[in-house]
């Protein structure tokens, strides 16, 4: 049915195991400094976010990433009908640019929870870190999709909380509380 995702599946079980650790540790190294040098604050705010409250973040996250997935796989299936131009095309687009980039801000929120263990909570350790998680779940392919999906969903859980956290009257380490009544 899928010919190009078989073939690439295929191709990519059979590269050697430390190839595939590798490779992995690299893209998700390369992809994470590109999306913390582009969004800064943003993807910063989101691994906050989810380092507070990972479970709201997964709970938000995952059914929105299975929407996206699905969304950019059906966008990929209709390419080649006559109205995939107009419909296919941007589906796989917003697949190809969101998942890259919440899959960056889950692994870092990984890292940074891994490395607070050890006694750092720096951005940079987290980002070294969450490349190592990916690169270590190189070794078997389940691992490898436990990693994507658990990274996919705490990062697009917290990057939908940041973005929609702005609606409201203020920050809330911005308020200020008023003086208690004095009789």
């Amino acid at each position: 049915m899928l010919p190009i995702a078989d073939g690439t599946f295929a191709a990519y079980r059979s590269l050697e195991v430390l190839i595939r650790v590798g490779v992995q540790f690299v893209v998700a190294l390369l992809v994470t400094m590109i999306v913390f040098g582009l969004l800064h604050s943003y993807a910063s705010n989101a691994v906050t976010k989810s380092r507070r409250s990972p479970v709201i973040s997964f709970g938000i996250g995952l059914p929105s990433l299975l929407v996206v997935v699905g969304l950019a796989g059906t966008g990929y299936l209709i390419v080649d009908t006559s109205i995939g131009v107009f419909f296919g095309i941007p589906l796989v687009i917003l697949g190809t640019t969101v998942v890259p980039v919440v899959m960056a801000i889950g692994l870092t929120a990984i890292g940074c929870t891994i490395a607070s263990r050890f006694g750092t909570d720096r951005l940079w350790v987290g980002i070294v870190g969450g490349a190592l998680v990916s690169g270590l779940a190189g070794l078997a392919l389940p691992a490898t999709v436990a990693v994507a999906t658990l990274a996919g969903a705490l990062g697009l859980g917290a990057g939908i909380r940041v973005l929609f956290s702005g609606v409201g009257t203020a920050r809330p380490d911005e308020r200020t509380v008023p003086p208690a009544n004095k009789i």
